[in-house]
């Protein structure tokens, strides 16, 4: 009962200087509205370029260099790393071509959780595939359509060709792949490789020599993509240092946006000490000076029974008035700067030049409160020296 009568004393006292508490609000103002601003700023930015990252399967991907000798058992086992997200093998880049109509595509092996593929449906069988952009541009197909695919060989100085009949189940967009490609199961890709070897294929009706039951199929190369942006350099480092194997990766720039996440974060809380550092000084200051401005009637408080507690929570409470109104102010002010930001320098949908999340406003909140409580109660603990005489004196 006691809390909510200081409560109220201190608000209508507050309001009673009007003036005085509208300063001690702006003064706040100006430090929290371009904090707010610089953290949008800073987490739109690198949330817009973690996300573009994220979202751009190239940049999760890891490519083999050279020739190498992997097994289907050694890709299996890549495939349930915690820290890959898909791996299937790739047969000789060489024999990995198609010809449809007049375009000579380039054949890449897909499967389900494919990355690339996203929501698109996968192949299941050796007469499903999925075109890239531009390559159903220059055939004219588009889902659904039935295309005809040739394999060529060279025997013996003869020319000899396969054919089979393909559907197009979906076409790919443009971002996902920007050349002449299809995608189909690992089953075709092995089937034009053992044509063009002279191997029989029965699935299609090819005949070549026989394949011997013992044989195992050793494969290349591996389309590989990691799980997340952290997981890049680790399986780098696992294929050098382990398989001593070369592979290309986009760790360098997942590195450089890493990087900058950091140095703007270095950069944005030295300003925030140094500006949290002014509000508690100007905080400080104003309690000083209300405690000397109000002495009188703090000490006729005093007289009526409020205790140090209670009178410095009555100074404490009007820090935390300014306080509240200074964050909900700087809060709208942000609002209208973040949109105009984002209308004036974003082009791409989705995302963002500045951007706080609600929880960064609940944060703020919190900061300029506790930032001002202990201000004002450093500043107030002079309440602590003022008598009921003085109080008595001035009656």
């Amino acid at each position: 009962m006691r809390g909510a009568l200081v409560a109220s004393l201190a608000w209508q006292d507050y309001r009673n200087d009007a003036w005085l508490s509208a300063c001690s609000v702006l003064a706040l103002v100006a430090v929290i509205a371009p904090l707010l601003v610089l953290f949008g700023l800073k987490f739109g930015l690198v949330s817009s370029l973690t996300e573009r990252l994220e979202s751009d399967p190239a940049t999760r991907e890891i490519i083999p260099l050279g020739g190498g000798r992997f097994s289907h058992a050694f890709i299996e086992q890549l495939a349930q790393r915690s820290d890959v997200a898909f791996a299937l093998p790739r047969t000789r880049q060489i024999a990995a071509t198609a010809q449809l109509g007049a375009v000579t595509l380039e054949m890449l092996p897909t499967a389900a959780n494919d990355p690339l593929l996203a929501d698109l449906p996968v192949p299941q069988g050796l007469d499903q595939i999925v075109l890239s952009h531009t390559a159903a541009e220059k055939l004219g197909a588009k889902a659904g359509d039935w295309l005809e695919a040739s394999f060529g060989r060279q025997v013996a100085g003869r020319v000899e060709a396969r054919r089979t009949r393909v559907q197009v189940l979906a076409i790919l967009p443009m971002e996902a792949f920007a050349r002449d490609g299809l995608f189909a199961t690992l089953g075709l890709l092995e089937a034009a490789e053992d044509y063009r070897d002279g191997r029989a294929v029965p699935a299609l009706g090819w005949d070549g020599d026989a394949v011997g039951a013992s044989e195992q199929r050793v494969y290349p190369a591996f389309r590989l993509y990691a799980r997340r942006l952290t997981d890049v350099e680790p399986l780098r480092a696992y294929f050098a240092g382990q398989q001593h194997l070369l592979v290309s990766t986009q760790a360098q720039t997942i590195a450089q946006v890493q990087s900058l996440s950091r140095n703007l974060s270095i950069v944005f809380w030295i300003i925030v000490g140094l500006a949290l550092a002014g509000a508690f000084a100007a905080t400080f200051a104003g309690a000083l000076a209300a405690v000397a401005r109000k002495r009188r009637e703090l000490s006729v408080l005093r007289l009526l029974g409020f205790s140090t507690v209670g009178l410095l929570l009555f100074v404490m409470l009007q820090a935390l008035y300014s306080a509240g109104f200074a964050t909900v102010i700087s809060m709208a002010l942000y609002g209208l700067a973040e949109s105009s930001l984002n209308h004036l320098f974003v082009q791409v949908p989705g995302e963002y030049a500045s951007h706080l999340l609600a929880r960064h406003y609940g944060l703020a909140l919190a900061a300029v409160l506790g930032v001002s409580a202990v201000a004002a109660a450093c500043g107030g603990w002079r309440v602590a020296r003022i008598q009921a005489s003085e109080g008595i004196r001035d009656v």
